[in-house]
């Protein structure tokens, strides 16, 4: 079992509830959020702050990545936006990762939801990370994500539009082959992109109160 992790925290419902049962398996976590400033306001990362508290995480990385995926949206076909955005984090919390000594990636994905989250292109997204990437939630439907929200006390923070799909394709790819984001990928300068956003990268220290609240186990369907 690995013993340290990167929980890849949004302000919406899934990646807390990740975070939360990786944490119950003894899984010590780092967060880290990748923020829309400055083309959004801060909200999302006080929204991930706020989380943190309550997850008892005590350590957030902000990642200031308005500008690269502003980049991404413009150079790039849009329909792979997505999965090109989901991949340039997976860079950054690789890298957040090695800072760190943490041997796992944590992600909310779940099968089906949105277009980043079919089986092709997690396989795409997976493909350029370093370390193993941990999708605790894979086969939860959202009612079951928006129930443990309620349980852990995420919920109230999480509710309410998220705005990561800010930048996005109305009607967004949902079978990408790998081939073609690596196509795409050729029209960015990605590792200009992944230096400026690390450049960006702050680090906040919270204060930990011990292990995560126990839940409920999950019952059979």
């Amino acid at each position: 079992m690995a013993r340290r992790g990167v929980l890849l925290l949004s302000g919406g419902f899934d990646s807390p509830v990740a975070g939360h049962l990786m944490a119950r398996q003894g899984l010590d976590l780092i967060a880290a959020h990748f923020s829309l400033e400055p083309i959004t306001d801060d909200a999302a990362a006080m929204k991930a702050r706020t989380l943190c508290g309550i997850l008892r995480i005590p350590s957030l990385y902000v990642v200031r990545v308005g500008e690269a995926f502003a980049e991404v949206a413009q150079k790039a076909n849009r329909r792979f936006y997505f999965i090109l955005t989901k991949r340039l984090m997976v860079r950054l919390a690789d890298a957040i990762a090695d800072l760190e000594g943490a041997e796992v990636l944590v992600t909310g994905e779940n099968l089906g939801q949105v277009s980043s989250q079919t089986v092709a292109s997690l396989r795409a997204i997976d493909a350029v990370a370093h370390h193993p990437i941990l999708r605790p939630l894979i086969g939860f439907d959202k009612q079951e994500i928006v129930d443990r929200a309620k349980l852990i006390g995420t919920y109230e923070v999480s509710k309410g539009p998220e705005i990561c799909d800010l930048l996005g394709p109305p009607r967004p790819s949902t079978h990408a082959r790998l081939d073609q984001i690596l196509a795409e990928e050729t029209k960015l300068d990605l590792p200009e992109l992944v230096s400026s956003c690390l450049s960006k990268l702050a680090s906040e220290k919270f204060k930990a109160n011990g292990p995560p609240a126990p839940l409920p186990p999950r019952t059979a369907g």
